[in-house]
């Protein structure tokens, strides 16, 4: 038998994101139901309180389902391992190349790291995340096995989509090809790609490769896109007219195409056009410098979805592992300031970005699985705007942490590595 604090039967006076005051069940690691409360409480107290019956009363606490980050390193970062100082690089190989060096200076195996941050993020209330893991000449497959290592010991905290990153180029880089195909053959779920024309200056031969094992594998795409302008933009729609003609609309991505954000209005418009008749997905995680403007491709069409992307690894020093600041860097970054907009800002990491990973049962709808969080805000907007506290964080029913602390029993980080909550 479960005990009624860790498998809870209800979740009482609840806050849903369209206002409602609700109450609701839990069975089977599934929502039983949704019961409108006739007349709500007082105003949401942001306190959690616990009942031997399996009821807790979460006193008007917004309930949210799982955050999902949609684009995830865990395999670079530092966190479960001492601070490293920053190495600059102007040019994305330059980048690559000091994360390789700094990343041989690292004691801390790539498993022990990945787990500090997967513990980072859930206790943040991201249930689900698209990791992308770095295949090259150098590491070949360790990483991908250190990040499978790593998913079936965190399977019962999060659920973890593997892309086959990558890193070093495709066509430029022996045997990436052949090391991908034995990736997705290993256990990734996605093939990556990486700037076809700025990084292995071959669109076509890069994109033959990406999306021919996509094909032979039955597996989706996704493709870290940097290049600018035009260049940036040709891209895009090669990458349409690939999915469209293969039919893998829904299942293609493209992470950051910073393009979309210095190209010109006729060109937007075409390249916008293109991705949302091929549905092709545009990722982006706020950046500095231009970004996607995410309000004019979603009313193209276009599914926008947000990512942490690098935390704190060699690409930079920053990033927390929490997705609804990540909705607030990205809606500054997007001068969203009403209330609508605001719950556009939490879409891309709840719903939208759901729906960009084809997540099963997501959601706050009975049958849904119980991935769950609550936070201390009265509203959406106001948790995007608030930097709220999480008062509780389940998993399929289960309660992983409350109010920040993780409960007993969870898996935990090697001895000696440092804790990331």
């Amino acid at each position: 038998m479960h005990s009624s604090t860790s498998y809870p039967s209800v979740l009482a006076d609840v806050t849903l994101p369209d206002g409602r005051r609700a109450d609701v069940s839990l069975r089977d690691g599934l929502i039983a139901a949704v019961d409108e409360r006739v007349s709500p409480a007082e105003e949401p107290t942001g306190t959690v309180g616990g009942a031997d019956d399996g009821r807790v009363d979460l006193g008007g606490a917004l309930l949210l389902p799982a955050f999902v980050d949609g684009h995830s390193h865990p395999d670079k970062t530092f966190l479960g391992a001492p601070w490293q100082p920053h190495v600059a690089g102007r040019t994305i190989r330059e980048r690559v190349a000091a994360e390789l060096e700094t990343r041989q200076r690292l004691t801390v195996p790539v498993a022990e790291r990945a787990l500090a941050l997967v513990h980072r993020m859930v206790g943040h209330g991201t249930g689900h995340t698209r990791a992308h893991v770095d295949i090259d000449p150098r590491s070949r497959l360790a990483n991908l096995h250190a990040l499978l290592e790593v998913r079936e010991r965190v399977r019962d905290l999060i659920t973890m989509q593997i892309v086959a990153f990558p890193q070093s180029g495709v066509v430029t880089a022996p045997g990436v090809p052949d090391l991908l195909d034995a990736a997705l053959r290993e256990g990734a779920d996605l093939v990556g790609g990486l700037d076809p024309h700025g990084f292995d200056g071959d669109v076509d031969g890069q994109l033959d490769v990406v999306f021919g094992l996509a094909e032979r594998h039955g597996t989706g795409v996704d493709i870290h896109l940097h290049d600018p302008g035009e260049a940036g933009a040709a891209q895009l729609r090669a990458i349409a007219a690939r999915t469209g003609a293969l039919g893998l609309g829904g299942r293609v991505t493209v992470s950051h195409a910073y393009c979309l954000g210095d190209v010109e209005a006729a060109t937007f418009a075409r390249t916008a056009a293109a991705l949302a008749q091929a549905g092709v997905s545009i990722l982006t995680n706020g950046p500095t410098g231009p970004m996607p403007p995410m309000l004019r491709l979603r009313e193209s069409g276009v599914r926008v979805f947000a990512g942490s992307d690098n935390i704190r690894d060699a690409w930079w020093p920053y990033g927390t592992g929490d997705m609804l600041e990540r909705a607030t860097i990205v809606g500054l970054r997007s001068d969203l300031m009403t209330d609508d907009e605001l719950r556009t800002a939490a879409s891309l990491v709840t719903t939208e970005a759901a729906a960009a990973l084809g997540l099963d049962r997501y959601g706050l709808r009975p049958g849904s699985h119980a991935d769950l969080v609550a936070v201390a805000a009265g509203s959406v907007a106001e948790a995007v705007a608030a930097h709220p506290r999480r008062l509780l964080v389940m998993h399929a029913g289960r309660v992983l942490a409350t109010d920040g602390c993780p409960v007993a029993g969870l898996p935990t980080p090697e001895p000696g590595a440092q804790r990331a909550w």
